[in-house]
């Protein structure tokens, strides 16, 4: 049956200098309430030991220009203060002061019209339309609107938009993923898809490019210049940025594309539930990691296997799925099986493994096992 979802698209703007400096100001208007909040939050609880209950209306009489932006906007970051609170007291960090030029961007709400598409204009609250560019048709009903400012000097934003999706068709096939650093992913069917190592490939005229720019954050420094009044630091400073950005581009445009495939050929499939946080902070690794993006890879699949129709179990970290013989069963210690050794003979039935499609035929059968676990006691079958 179809499905209602949320689904984000972004959308290049092509604003013009009015807008541009409407833009702004809304970026700066939310900055600066979410460090004020958050600044007399800290500083109450210190007097009082007590959460202050503030709000951006209580701002606006002493700041009057708060009034010339979306008060929208303002709201949400209200909500995005409370939000980060609650993380926070969940066990994730506390929330931090915003800098300028750093990630700017504001979110507003669609009431009754006041965000919406032409053929080649977005419409948001108080600008009006906004010359666009679409990379896709826009179908349903928008719910909010996220407008940013990348490092490049682009505008975007993000509108997401509830809307229909139809299941993919049934293929009854399944698979097993074991992510990997020498290839990105190894398949329980015996294929591998390379890793593209997108930073590796452009590292040399990243680094290049990087070193300019601290030469002259050097030369700036010497005379006596702030950063953003030297006109040669901010020049590299962009030629660094669209590096970066060149980057991400053909990273997204390779995990969109490749989660798709596999959703779509395969009904279930099962992948490791890696904790990705913990691993980076091996140095050796670290770098190899980040540029797999294994984090983001996981996320797609599980928000379009929800989409689609399809299943995504995620097998236990600890599960040893390397050191198990898939074909008996035997498992193998971790000094029988160092990380270097990339195939090897089982003792106990002489099968010969590859160490990662050996990995990922594991991580099927477990994740098939696990299925069958959810199903007995989802019915109360014994």
């Amino acid at each position: 049956m179809p499905k209602q979802i949320l689904k984000a698209h972004k959308v290049r703007l092509y604003p013009n200098e009015g807008q541009q400096i409407f833009f702004a100001k809304s970026f700066g208007c939310t900055r600066f309430i979410w460090n004020k909040m958050l600044n007399d939050k800290i500083e109450h609880y210190k007097k009082t030991k007590t959460e202050l209950k503030n709000t951006p209306a209580h701002y606006k009489k002493e700041f009057e220009w708060l009034k010339e932006v979306d008060s929208l906007a303002l709201a949400n970051v209200q909500q995005n203060l409370r939000a980060a609170y609650n993380k926070f007291f969940k066990g994730s960090g506390f929330p931090r002061f915003k800098k300028k030029g750093h990630r700017d961007s504001y979110t507003t709400n669609n009431q009754k019209g006041t965000v919406a598409v032409t053929n080649n204009t977005v419409k948001l609250p108080k600008i009006g339309h906004i010359k666009a560019k679409f990379p896709a048709k826009i179908n349903g009903l928008i719910k909010s609107a996220t407008v940013s400012k990348d490092p490049t000097g682009k505008y975007f934003v993000s509108l997401l938009v509830e809307t229909i999706v139809e299941p993919l068709l049934k293929t009854h096939l399944r698979i097993g993923i074991d992510l990997g650093l020498t290839d990105f992913i190894v398949l329980s069917d015996g294929s591998k898809v390379a890793n593209p190592t997108f930073l590796s490939k452009l590292q040399n005229k990243l680094t290049r490019e990087q070193k300019i720019l601290t030469k002259r954050r050097e030369v700036a420094k010497a005379d006596q210049r702030k950063l953003s009044d030297s006109r040669n630091y901010q020049k590299q400073k962009l030629k660094v940025a669209k590096v970066y950005e060149k980057i991400t581009n053909i990273r997204k445009d390779f995990l969109h594309k490749l989660s798709f495939t596999l959703i779509k050929n395969h009904d279930v499939i099962a992948i490791e539930d890696l904790n990705v946080k913990g691993m980076v902070k091996n140095r050796k690794l670290s770098k190899a990691i980040s540029d797999s993006s294994w984090s983001t890879f996981t996320t797609m699949l599980n928000y379009k296997a929800e989409w689609y129709g399809k299943a995504l179990i995620k097998v236990d970290r600890w599960y040893p799925s390397s050191k198990t013989c898939s074909g008996c069963g035997h498992l193998l210690t971790k000094a029988e099986l160092p990380l270097q050794v990339r195939s090897w003979n089982c003792p106990s039935c002489q099968q010969k493994h590859d160490r990662d499609i050996n990995a990922s035929i594991n991580i099927l059968n477990e994740g098939l096992r696990l299925v069958t676990l959810k199903t007995v006691g989802t019915t109360g079958l014994a």
